[in-house]
């Protein structure tokens, strides 16, 4: 048996800043990979705040997450595109750029593409 794993997001084992203090990603580190609480400030956009720390041309990473605050939306690299907001569970694969809608920040909670996301 593996036993009870306990981690805080409250207390994250790695915190990364975007560019301009335009929010950030707190992480814990499980066996089956990073979890990661996203802040995204109002006027973040991952072109803008994400892009030089990653150095493509759009976000690269594959995220599965669900939206606590705020709303973001996502603009795929062939023109699809999606708003999500609180209570949304989102699926999102490679080859986007996203950003805050509205003045509120939007906070969402990834398990699967913050693992290396915004990595300096």
């Amino acid at each position: 048996m593996a036993g009870l794993v306990r981690k805080s997001l409250d207390s994250p084992e790695e915190v990364r800043p975007f560019e301009q203090n335009a929010g950030k990603v707190e992480l814990v580190n499980l066996a089956a990979g990073a979890v990661g609480r996203g802040t995204f400030e109002p006027g973040w956009r991952w072109s803008t705040h994400v892009k030089p720390l990653a150095g493509t041309e759009s976000c690269q990473a594959s995220h599965m997450g669900y939206v606590i605050a705020g709303r973001m939306k996502v603009v795929m690299d062939d023109g699809e595109s999606a708003e999500f907001g609180p209570g949304d569970f989102m699926i999102c694969p490679p080859g986007h750029d996203a950003w805050v809608m509205g003045d509120e920040a939007c906070v969402v909670i990834d398990w699967q593409g913050f693992a290396d996301y915004a990595k300096q």
